[in-house]
């Protein structure tokens, strides 16, 4: 037995928005059997931009039952069937969260004719609702009420069954079948080539554009979970309703996959990503010659394109690192910006400090050079090899003067006897914080798998 099911709401996601109207078609697996349909006073305003579409207004509502009046005969009208609807996990997590509050836990196999539409009947340019019942001439006099889509997808469902030659229903709702809980416009497909490695995946909308991306250790079971549950959010039902197709890249490790997920993020600036979009140097070291030709040393905000000598997430970071080099360099805390005091220099060559013009502009230069020279000597250049993408390879990332480099996949028999040598097989990609500390702890971990070159 079947329940096929059509809703209208306040909005678009059930946690914050309530059930309009209900229509519910009971087949029989030949023909409808039994029909129910009611206004449900939803106790919060309708939005204009609801009713112009559905035509159902607040006055319409006023003395209709609450949603929690009539969730008794909703219960036991789907309970122990096969709950059927057009995009059947909105109407589904709409009614099962109403349901719940209402105390009662609705758990019933579920079918989706968006998606038995595009493998029964393929190629048709569009699988709306609207579009599908004009292309099939199904009648339907109450589009966007509840009993007439309710009544169409019913026909529509008829038509199903009469024309799975393939036994696509059958298997959608065997016990094993994961197909259900995909989003309506994903090709099962696309989660079926998914391996079980290391990688990023990629979703993309309805025009080929990538929305949300994501690393793992094992590919497939990452994607598959963003589907489990029925989370009635906002985000996730809009989430759910763009994803259209899946790509993706394998990994050698996990580490690859973490730093390729941040890589792609910056790079795409997808819809759905909130994490990692806004990591950036906060702070850099910077040298600059003031109007007196004195070189000067600076700790300020990051900006991009600026030429940093160093770049860290914390004003301390970069302060600490700052006075290591006044202090063994014997620079002018003036000079760096960390005296503001008028009255006299407190650096190490009190009476004859650059600052007060006692020294000369190319010895202290030369100790500034010597200071920038060091604490490049001192930044950590060094590889991270590991395991590849298949037997024949292993996974190469690069720290440069603890910058990340880049990374790529080099041959087991490769053996980089330079750093140069090295860098011409592997891929540049910009860095941050978040990279470069991911492969220190990495290294840390498994030193084993670092390979260190001389500064």
């Amino acid at each position: 037995m079947y329940a096929i099911v059509d809703i209208e709401t306040t909005g678009g996601h059930a946690s914050a928005n309530g059930i309009t109207e209900i229509a519910i078609c009971i087949h029989n697996g030949k023909k409808v059997i039994e029909r129910y349909s009611t206004l449900v006073n939803p106790r919060r305003e309708i939005p204009i931009y609801i009713s112009a579409l559905t035509g159902i207004t607040n006055d319409m509502v006023q003395n209709a039952p609450p949603f929690e009046d009539v969730a008794h005969d909703i219960y036991h009208l789907l309970n122990n069937k096969t709950f059927v609807a057009h995009n059947v996990n909105f109407d589904y997590s709409f009614v099962r969260y109403h349901l719940a509050a209402a105390g009662y836990e609705l758990q019933c196999n579920k079918l989706c004719t968006v998606r038995l539409g595009r493998k029964i009947m393929p190629g048709l340019p569009s699988y709306s609702l609207g579009k599908l019942c004009r292309h099939l001439g199904i009648e339907n006099e109450s589009r966007h009420r509840a009993a007439g889509d309710a009544e169409a997808t019913s026909i529509l469902f008829s038509m199903l069954l009469a024309k799975d030659n393939g036994n696509h229903i059958p298997l959608a709702l065997k016990q094993n079948s994961k197909e259900q809980v995909l989003p309506a416009n994903l090709p099962k497909k696309d989660v079926e080539a998914l391996p079980p490695s290391p990688g990023v995946y990629y979703f993309h909308d309805q025009k080929g554009k990538v929305i949300y991306v994501g690393k793992a250790k094992n590919l497939k079971k990452r994607v598959c979970s963003h589907f489990t549950g029925n989370n009635p959010g906002v985000q996730r039902q809009e989430f759910l309703r763009n994803i259209h197709n899946i790509t993706f890249q394998t990994c050698g490790t996990e580490l690859v996959a973490f730093v390729l997920e941040a890589v792609e993020i910056k790079r795409l600036w997808p819809k759905y990503n909130r994490s990692l979009k806004r990591f950036e140097h906060a702070y850099s070291l910077y040298a600059f010659e003031d109007q007196r030709g004195y070189l000067r040393l600076a700790v300020d905000k990051h900006r991009k394109m600026t030429g940093a000598i160093y770049s860290c997430n914390t004003l301390f970071e970069g302060r600490s690192i700052l006075m290591q080099l006044i202090d063994t360099f014997k620079l002018c805390p003036k000079l760096c910006f960390i005296q503001n005091n008028t009255s006299g220099c407190a650096g190490v060559n009190v009476g004859s400090c650059a600052c007060e013009g006692h020294e000369s502009v190319d010895d202290y230069n030369q100790r500034v050079n010597l200071a920038i020279d060091e604490l490049n000597k001192a930044l950590p250049t060094f590889a991270i090899r590991d395991a590849g993408r298949n037997d024949e390879e292993h996974s190469c990332l690069l720290i440069e003067k603890g910058k990340f480099y880049g990374m790529g996949y080099i041959s087991h028999y490769f053996n980089a006897d330079s750093l140069d040598q090295l860098k011409n097989h592997l891929t540049p990609y910009p860095g941050n914080d978040y990279i470069r500390n991911m492969v220190d702890n990495y290294a840390v971990k498994f030193p084993d798998r670092k390979m260190v070159f001389a500064g």
